[in-house]
């Protein structure tokens, strides 16, 4: 396996998506700006969820088609570090993996594509998404309105919503801005529509056991954007939530305390429960507790959707 050494340029792993590379550049750019004559040299991977768009991804495989092709480039040292936006990133990794950098957070908003908000949309209008958040989100909201499926990356979508197959979609602010499309849509409120788990965080992952890269790594590694979307992750495994659970978070700091606030929904948006907590960051039972609360005030719609370890 190949470790790398400073006389030869760090390999970068990326999807070939337009936002994909983006975040890579973000990647590589702090990267040299943090160790000065550091080459950083984009290796990007066609990944198998960029292959299928005319099924929902829950239906393919979940989260792992965005970082299989990567994982095993990294594990066979093809690459030395890859770089992913964090919400695509399973909650459980392999442990031959680390999440060594997280940069700093983007907007963590959803954008409403195709109306100025929700409230405006005529009854029946035709919702497009294949998130199961935003579904069940948008029908607690407006049951009256329907969901039709749309995937693909920021112009595929922006391109059916064109052509006329939904009314509405959504997409991520984050995005928007990596792609300089922030004048696209309308921005959600967060506290009113919370947004995924790790929405507009970039990870940066390398082997676990590659010391020089993780200490590379560390030079860019923002501490309260990596210790906000560790907790949200850490909700997310104590929940036992998949591709299908739809799931929402919003982390925010107030003084030295980190305040979630999350809420599970079932699929169809009729059931919703919703809770918060602070807690100091380095407490790593608080988000457990949060899972706790949430999974004892849910319906039975919403926990069939939910498998947490025994304990929970």
């Amino acid at each position: 396996m190949n470790t790398f050494a400073p006389h030869r340029p760090l390999k970068l792993g990326t999807r070939n998506s337009p936002l994909a590379m983006a975040q890579a550049e973000e990647a590589r750019g702090a990267l040299m700006a943090a160790h000065p004559g550091l080459v950083v040299e984009l290796v990007p991977v066609l990944a198998s969820g960029d292959k299928v768009l005319d099924r929902p991804l829950a239906e393919l495989g979940g989260k792992a088609l965005w970082t299989k092709e990567l994982d095993l480039w990294l594990l066979g040292g093809e690459i030395d570090l890859a770089v992913h936006s964090l919400k695509d990133v399973e909650t459980l990794r392999p442990a031959e993996i680390t999440i060594a950098a997280v940069l700093p957070r983007e907007d963590v908003r959803d954008v409403l594509v195709g109306a100025a908000s929700l409230a405006d949309l005529p009854p029946g209008s035709r919702i497009g998404t294949s998130a199961p958040r935003r579904a069940a989100q948008a029908l607690h909201l407006r049951p009256d309105c329907r969901v039709v499926g749309i995937r693909g990356n920021v112009q595929t979508r922006l391109a059916k919503l064109a052509a006329g197959e939904a009314d509405v979609t959504l997409l991520a602010m984050a995005g928007l801005n990596r792609l300089g499309r922030s004048d696209v849509g309308t921005p959600l409120d967060p506290l009113a529509w919370l947004p995924a788990p790790g929405q507009g965080a970039i990870a940066i992952e390398c082997r676990t056991g590659d010391q020089p890269v993780r200490d590379l790594l560390a030079a860019i590694d923002h501490d309260p954007s990596h210790l906000a979307v560790r907790a949200e992750r850490a909700l997310l495994a104590a929940l036992g939530g998949n591709c299908h659970s739809p799931v929402a978070v919003l982390s925010t700091w107030q003084g030295g305390l980190l305040m979630l606030e999350a809420a599970l929904f079932s699929p169809d948006g009729a059931d919703k429960v919703a809770a918060a907590h602070s807690f100091l960051p380095g407490d790593t039972t608080a988000p457990a507790q949060l899972a706790a609360r949430l999974l004892a005030g849910a319906s039975a719609a919403i926990a069939m959707h939910f498998d947490p370890p025994d304990g929970i």
